[in-house]
């Protein structure tokens, strides 16, 4: 009986004691039971399967940004058009800084997207050294490992079913959520995609920011000091604090 259990594990003891029947032995499954009851022995309870990739270590509370372009967040979320069609929105977002670098929408954004929309800020901005994200599946996909391993960008997985350590996403998300998919109606794609870009620019250059003395995005992210890694494509974008203050009337 202990060898099948060891052998079985999900099963309880009347499925034991079928097997037992099976190979012969003439034995009651009340006499099982107590056997069972006596050898301690119990069915153990289902745990959630888990994905191999994603560690607390990777939480922002415990990988903090400690400067400009030192760690980006990206994520999805999802909202629906007036007629009921289904928009995917993703955002990339510079942890230290709080500026939102992209703000995509489309029906469906495959990994193959966000490659192109990482390459594109790349170009403009440099690589970081750290991008952090839940497990979702176009962010574990291989091309997307194999290209950020490529670059020498770490990518920080967090774990399964924990949102809140991804926070600075879920913050954002929650300021785009309030401020712009509860109060539009979006027509189409093309209207989300007007309105997400005049969102985005009125976050980084208008919208005060708490956690940064009430100083917008641009104007805090224009005075850090930003030790990039400047990557052999694309030059390294600087914007100075008096380009930034004319930008935005400040």
């Amino acid at each position: 009986m202990v060898e099948l259990v060891r052998q079985r594990p999900r099963f309880g003891y009347r499925r034991i004691w079928a097997l037992l029947v099976q190979e012969g032995w003439r034995v009651s499954c009340k006499r099982i039971h107590r056997l069972w009851r006596k050898e301690g022995l119990k069915v153990p309870q289902k745990q959630r399967k888990k994905r191999r990739l994603g560690v607390s270590a990777n939480a922002c509370h415990r990988r903090r940004a400690e400067h400009k372009d030192h760690v980006w967040t990206w994520d999805f979320i999802f909202d629906r058009t007036a007629t009921g069609s289904a928009l995917k929105w993703l955002s990339i977002v510079d942890e230290y800084t709080r500026e939102c670098l992209a703000l995509k929408v489309a029906r469906g954004i495959t990994s193959e997207d966000v490659i192109d929309t990482l390459a594109e800020l790349f170009a403009m901005r440099g690589v970081p050294r750290h991008i952090r994200s839940d497990n979702g599946p176009e962010f574990i996909a291989h091309a997307i490992r194999r290209w950020t391993g490529q670059l020498d960008l770490e990518t920080l997985y967090i774990e399964p079913g924990a949102p809140w350590e991804n926070g600075y996403a879920e913050s954002f998300h929650g300021k785009l959520r309030d401020e712009l998919l509860a109060r539009e109606v979006f027509d189409g794609v093309g209207d989300a995609r007007r309105l997400a870009a005049t969102w985005r620019e009125d976050y980084n250059h208008r919208r005060p920011h708490s956690a940064l003395g009430y100083r917008t995005p641009a104007v805090f992210a224009a005075a850090c000091a930003a030790p990039l890694r400047p990557t052999a494509s694309a030059p390294q974008h600087t914007r100075t604090l008096e380009d930034t203050l004319i930008a935005t009337g400040t």
